[in-house]
């Protein structure tokens, strides 16, 4: 009974990619963090593909190293065979893209942790709990990693595992080039030869470039180098041949590689080369392991590797099982992928982290309605919000499912003290009132404001609109969410839009439906909905129908409060509820309206103030509970 598909083994980093594209890495002005290192990537990789994946590996005890374990338990990647170096720093590695062929790139990777990776860290049970144990080159190259690996690809054996080898070779790493030669690939090297044959016969798959064949069989004639190989193991041999695809031979080496079996190439234009290869070792992985027939495996792989140099950074860019699928299914559209709106939303869409299938938001993200309360100031106003987060925080207790909506400009110190405590965030960025739709200063006139954001948190939106505004007014709205739409994507922050067209104008069960097909006309696609609480099933169809009509994997709907009284919000709740695409509420004057405006007067004080809001976001958790397990106990 084995509980993981696949443990990957080895290096572990951070890789601090250059934002800029086509210049020189000294010339770099800001860079984007990405989880870093082949093993590590190829975790993610198959994880994203469906696959139980694990890694084995050692990360610095700081600020790195746990985003390293915190990344990789956000893909789902078990990390039981990850160990923290209280004396080591986590890897890191600091590269560019210069054009399509030059990657500038250095390594920081003296005494790092995930070199000290040794014997005593390699856990039988968690070995043995895998299908597949899958090494790469570089954790070969000394002895103690060496030694750890050995002993893991044993233990996969001895325990009816399969193993694999991603050759993976990096000159500068086995130390035959220099600090500034990361990006060499092939420095000839009979030493790493003889290294790389005397554990070849450990593996069940070997896969690896042309020139990886060549330094593993000790000569630049790649038949000749695959046949060395062949005469020491008895592996499934992977040959990748760059925009050639690549081909597997399983028995002795033909005369010409086009001899081999090989899947479908895909013709893309190459944005960047790095990671590419895990990208490709991550489908391979997916098929071999499926027990797919080679020609389909390696068009899984050769998918994956063209998804991957098409984008930017190595992780982030391979697809989840789905894009893939997508990807088959209709087509190359335009060779240069990370510019098909329509591949590059269902990358983002389904392989965004965290599960937010019930949504209990505190909305304390006023401003207007709180500088009129008496008594109100900035620095008070700022100080009421901390007293709100406190109360979201008591309900929450740590648990899922709940979050808040809080501002930046009388709120920061709550955006301050909420970061990192699992609370979900959303940030409201339009000016208060406004209509057509202006912006918060803070966000800048060209949305540059959203770069200082941290990423978890949302960008929340709200958009007074209506059917019947005019086309001025309409024109004047989608160029405002259009333009905050993309630089959300840009900066790597999800979205949410809030319409209420009942302030506005008459409403009807088609009304907010129609805003919503236009929402999407427009090319945006928000990854949440803040909609008005309906009062008929028909304005819930309409409004559901439309959102999935144009988006299979919006997050959802949260449902608005309007400042209404707790028993008239239950009602809606209950209606909501009965539609599966509402997730939860993102309310506010129903939970702080009373408190806030007795505790601005100086009639109660911090703490009666709390627990006035505790106890009724509380409550309003309750209902919504309820009403969700109602709407599912009538649909059962």
């Amino acid at each position: 009974m084995k509980t993981l598909d696949v443990i990957t083994i080895g290096r572990s980093g951070v890789d601090l990619y250059g934002s800029q594209v086509g210049g020189r890495l000294e010339d770099m002005g800001s860079f984007d963090k990405y989880i870093g290192g082949s093993p590590t990537n190829m975790a993610c990789g198959t994880a994203r593909l469906g696959l139980r994946s694990g890694l084995i590996s050692r990360v610095g005890d700081e600020h790195m190293g746990r985003f390293l374990r915190e990344e990789l338990e956000r893909h789902g990647v078990s990390v039981e065979g990850v160990r923290t170096d209280p004396e080591r720093l986590t890897a890191l590695v600091i590269l560019g893209i210069r054009d399509r062929e030059r990657f500038p790139l250095i390594f920081y990777r003296e005494n790092c942790a995930d070199m000290a990776l040794c014997a005593d860290d390699i856990d039988p049970a968690f070995v043995g709990a895998a299908r597949a144990v899958v090494a790469t080159g570089t954790h070969l190259s000394h002895p103690t990693p060496r030694a750890a690996v050995l002993k893991a690809l044993e233990l996969a054996k001895a325990q009816g595992g399969r193993t694999a080898l991603d050759i993976d070779y990096r000159p500068n790493l086995w130390g035959v080039a220099g600090h500034g030669e990361g990006e060499s690939r092939f420095v000839e090297s009979a030493e790493v030869t003889r290294a790389l044959q005397e554990v070849l016969p450990h593996f069940d798959l070997i896969v690896g470039t042309e020139e990886e064949f060549h330094i593993a069989g000790g000569s630049t004639d790649t038949l000749e180098a695959l046949r060395a190989v062949r005469a020491v193991s008895a592996a499934t041999l992977v040959c990748k041949r760059g925009p050639m695809g690549a081909v597997a031979f399983e028995g002795a080496i033909p005369e010409s590689l086009d001899e081999g079996q090989s899947g479908p190439g895909f013709a893309i234009e190459v944005f960047n080369v790095l990671g590419a290869g895990d990208g490709f070792m991550s489908g391979l992985l997916k098929g071999w392991l499926d027990g797919e027939a080679w020609p389909v495996t390696l068009k899984y792989a050769n998918a994956c590797g063209a998804l991957a140099v098409s984008r930017h950074g190595c992780t982030p860019a391979y697809p989840s099982w789905e894009e893939l699928q997508f990807f088959f299914d209709r087509g190359i559209v335009r060779p240069d992928l990370r510019n098909d709106a329509e591949l590059e939303q269902v990358h983002w869409a389904t392989n965004r982290h965290g599960d937010w299938s019930t949504m209990r938001v505190f909305a304390f993200d006023h401003r207007a309605q709180l500088e009129e309360m008496e008594g109100a100031d900035p620095a008070r106003i700022g100080r009421f919000k901390e007293l709100c987060l406190e109360a979201a925080q008591a309900v929450a207790r740590g648990q899922g499912g709940h979050g808040i909506l809080c501002d930046g400009r009388l709120g920061q110190e709550a955006l301050f003290r909420a970061a990192g405590t699992g609370l979900w965030t959303g940030r409201p960025v339009e000016w208060p009132g406004s209509r057509p739709l202006r912006l918060e200063p803070e966000t800048g006139p060209d949305l540059g404001g959203l770069r200082n954001w941290p990423r978890d948190q949302v960008v929340k939106c709200l958009c007074f609109c209506h059917p019947d505004d005019d086309a001025g007014m309409w024109a004047d709205q989608e160029a405002t969410v259009t333009r905050l739409f993309h630089a959300a994507r840009r900066n790597g922050l999800e979205f949410l839009l809030e319409v209420i067209p009942s302030t506005v104008g008459p409403v009807d069960t088609e009304t907010t439906a129609r805003i919503i097909e236009r929402v999407y006309g427009w090319g945006v696609h928000p990854d949440w909905w803040k909609l008005e609480p309906f009062d008929s099933d028909d304005a819930w169809a309409a409004a559901v129908a439309a959102i999935e009509r144009h988006d299979r994997h919006t997050r959802g709907i949260v449902v608005l409060g309007l400042d209404a009284a707790e028993e008239a919000l239950a009602a809606r709740f209950a209606r909501a509820a009965r539609f599966p695409l509402v997730k939860g509420f993102a309310v506010g004057r129903t939970i702080f309206g009373a408190a806030a405006r007795d505790w601005f007067a100086g009639r109660i004080g911090d703490e009666a103030a709390v627990a006035r809001m505790r106890d009724n976001y509380a409550r309003l958790c309750g209902i919504w509970d309820a009403a969700r397990a109602a709407a599912e106990r009538d649909a059962a």
